[in-house]
């Protein structure tokens, strides 16, 4: 199997230890799925793993490594509204189906230790599943990442880095130590195995409902769940599982917005933004790596950008608590952004929201 670069197309083995191509381009995989078939689906595995024959895997070292993530419910909540519940996870999160993969495949090719950024629940996940694999890790993170956070990812024997700054900072510091010491760069942004794993939302849902509903909602940040399900969706289409892709409703804080923006100009790549704090701190992604991956697929598949707004996310969070669902104030942005959709556009009749991370992750913002 082989990455291929997506700015020069050159192709190299997917053992290689660089994270991105010589010429500054990402990978992507050079592989193609067979045909998505609910009978080929391995129903003895309660995990990811279940969809193992649609997914670049190396060898077996998944077996040794799934904490039994993915398989999480699909709730109704009120007017058409689904909530598919990934922060029911072992890290609480879906983060834990990306690094799933990702470690496996570090596993399979001998690495030993990583270092990886974060806002937090992606270190998280990759602190926990390092652990499992043997690998040592450190995890560099932002000032006023949730303290639960941090205790999180110390807690599974990783480094915690806490770095001064913003998010974007955060990851500068984090892959320069990886080029001056070369160290493996487990980052669920620029590894192509990530999206291996967050695709599996998409398998699920359609195992589970049978369809894909007509609306599917997504946070934007660095954008790994929205390209994972976006690959996940054009393989059901592609399979002949789907006739067309659902209306898919891209949510970015109002406070750091550069995809929005750049959508909005027509722009190909991520507009400049100096973003400001945010309770949505898991998608203040001032400079995303794949932002023109994103900005592409988002106009090949008529996706609607639409914002959270910043004062709706905590009556947002308690809707959701009165409901039975207590989040953290990232995935409440996800039903403040729904709220602002409807606003906008009309009712979204059938619209799945994922509630990506659970609320005993984060504290409560700050009362001014």
């Amino acid at each position: 199997m082989n990455f291929i670069c997506s700015n020069c197309g050159k192709r190299e083995s997917v053992r290689t230890r660089a994270t991105r191509c010589a010429c500054g381009g990402l990978w992507e995989l050079e592989f193609s799925p067979p045909k998505f078939d609910l009978s080929a689906v391995e129903r003895e595995s309660w995990n990811i793993f279940r969809y193992r024959r649609f997914m670049a895997l190396e060898g077996g070292e998944w077996e040794g490594i799934t904490l039994g993530e993915g398989m999480t419910p699909v709730v109704p909540l009120e007017d058409g509204v689904l909530l598919k519940m990934d922060y029911m996870m072992p890290t609480l999160s879906f983060k834990d189906r990306g690094a799933a993969v990702l470690a496996a495949h570090c596993r399979a090719i001998g690495v030993d230790r990583v270092v990886q950024d974060s806002s937090g629940n992606a270190g998280n996940a990759v602190a926990a599943y390092c652990a499992r694999a043997g690998i040592a890790c450190e995890i560099f993170v932002p000032e006023g990442t949730s303290p639960k956070k941090i205790d999180m990812i110390r807690a599974h024997g990783a480094v915690c880095t806490v770095v001064p700054g913003s998010r974007d900072h955060c990851a500068d510091v984090c892959r320069e130590k990886a080029a001056q010491e070369g160290l493996y760069y487990a980052s669920h942004v620029y590894s192509p195995f990530f999206y291996e794993g967050t695709k599996t939302y998409i398998y699920e849902v359609y195992e589970q409902l049978g369809r894909i509903p007509e609306h599917i909602l997504l946070p934007v940040g660095n954008g790994t769940l929205f390209l994972g399900a976006i690959r996940g969706l054009e393989h059901l289409l592609e399979s002949g599982c789907i006739q067309r892709m659902p209306q898919i409703i891209a949510v970015q804080s109002e406070h750091c917005d550069p995809l929005l923006r750049a959508y909005e100009q027509g722009s190909a790549a991520p507009a400049e933004v100096k973003s400001r704090p945010t309770m949505a701190e898991g998608i203040a992604i001032g400079r995303p790596m794949r932002g023109e991956e994103i900005l592409r697929l988002s106009r090949k598949y008529g996706v609607r950008f639409i914002h959270a707004p910043e004062e709706w996310i905590p009556a947002a969070r308690a809707e959701l608590a009165r409901h039975g669902v207590y989040c953290e104030y990232t995935t409440a942005a996800n039903y403040a952004g729904y709220r602002q959709y409807c606003r906008q556009y009309g009712p979204a009749a059938d619209c799945l929201i994922p509630m990506c991370g659970a609320g005993l992750k984060s504290g409560h913002w700050p009362e001014k």
